[in-house]
């Protein structure tokens, strides 16, 4: 099959990335891609050979010898961080490696280059403090998923859609969408999950269209997330630091996209946000990786995004119930309210070592307790 048509330079680089990364499967990549076995050695045989280079027909390396004096040097630095007006020292220092560059300087003599050429901002430069950083052990465990706010176009509005695999930093999605709706949401996440597979849990805010935490606060998307069996969990209000990873990717996005490009349509925010987020997962160093890029640590959900949803099934010893208008159900006499996300769709009963206690199921996920001796469910 044929490469698609959007960003083809762009697709070719995040799969040799992630094809050369340590336990990459490449059956499993070219699946997700699209593409040939054929295909995806020809461009894996010229990376080899050449690098980025191969994959274009435009040189992306510096110009470097080991004669190279100390003002060429500076040159390449400045050209380097005018192309990446939001990268310091290490980054460019790290990016400066990658791309082969001989007498690269030390992170410290960068950064006194871009103080000599008036590159540095001091304000910003005091935003970016160390912190603690926790993540999960494997990709596709937990992914960040959050809308980057919204700006206004001539016509209409964007609201960037973002996602990012919390192990490897990935950015798995960047997707300029014209609302926040439940229906624009859901069709913007279906070809990431056709291409990237399905994560295990999805971690959200608690703004639309996924809902908030607590009872009876499931949405028809956070239902439709549940019959895909992804887990789905909300921030606690005013607590952005639960969205920590995604949090710090829109400020990257911001200093490194949002403040410098112009678009007037999607389209045109769409093309930008293509363009770095291949700049992101495959060139742009890491500091919570060691200076490694995202995509070196990430690898596409063996978890195939089913096109008909899956049949709901129960335990022959559950007690079944089928949500009702306003989403209630009724036992034992008794109407409880399951939450109206669920109308039409049965969920099961369970019952916990203590008697009238029963835990309340959809799907393999736990949705709410229900206790008989005071009448509520919770």
């Amino acid at each position: 099959m044929p490469w698609q048509e959007v960003s083809i330079m762009s697709q070719r680089l995040e799969f040799v990335t992630l094809a050369t990364a340590p336990k990459a499967n490449i059956r499993h990549l070219c699946r997700c891609f699209g593409i040939s076995s054929a295909t995806a050695y020809k461009w894996l045989q010229r990376f080899h050979a050449a690098g980025a280079n191969g994959l274009a027909d435009r040189s992306r390396r510096p110009h470097h010898s080991p004669s190279q004096t100390s003002a060429q040097m500076e040159a390449v630095v400045t050209k380097l961080r005018h192309k990446h007006p939001a990268w310091g020292g290490r980054k460019l220092e790290a990016r400066l490696h990658e791309l082969g560059a001989t007498g690269v300087p030390r992170p410290s003599t960068i950064t006194a280059i871009l103080q000599r050429h008036q590159l540095l901002d001091p304000q910003e430069s005091a935003k970016h403090q160390a912190f603690v950083r926790f993540e999960r052990a494997a990709p596709n465990e937990l992914w960040q998923m959050d809308f980057k706010g919204e700006f206004p176009l001539p016509q209409g509005r964007c609201y960037p859609l973002t996602i990012l695999d919390d192990h490897s930093r990935f950015a798995v999605a960047l997707q300029a969408c014209a609302r926040n709706t439940r229906n624009i949401t859901q069709s913007a996440l279906i070809p990431i999950f056709r291409r990237y597979g399905l994560p295990d849990w999805i971690t959200c805010d608690n703004g639309s269209p996924w809902g908030s935490a607590g009872r009876s606060h499931y949405t028809a998307f956070g239902v439709w997330l549940l019959r895909l069996g992804i887990g789905i969990s909300h921030s606690r209000p005013h607590h952005p630091q639960t969205q920590g990873k995604d949090e710090r990717f829109h400020r990257t996005l911001k200093a490194e996209v949002l403040r410098y490009q112009h678009g007037a349509s999607l389209r045109d925010w769409q093309h930008h946000f293509d363009q770095w987020r291949v700049i992101y997962n495959t060139e742009r160093p890491h500091e919570a990786l060691n200076m490694a890029v995202p995509a070196s640590r990430y690898q596409p959900s063996q978890r195939r995004y089913p096109e008909r949803l899956p049949a709901i099934e129960y335990g022959p010893t559950d007690i079944v119930r089928k949500v009702r208008h306003y989403g209630h159900i009724k036992y034992a006499g008794r109407d409880y309210h399951v939450g109206s996300a669920f109308y039409g769709l049965p969920v099961a009963l369970r019952p916990t070592t203590t008697d009238g206690s029963f835990d309340v199921f959809f799907c393999q996920y736990k949705i709410g307790a229900l206790d008989l001796t005071n009448n509520k469910l919770s």
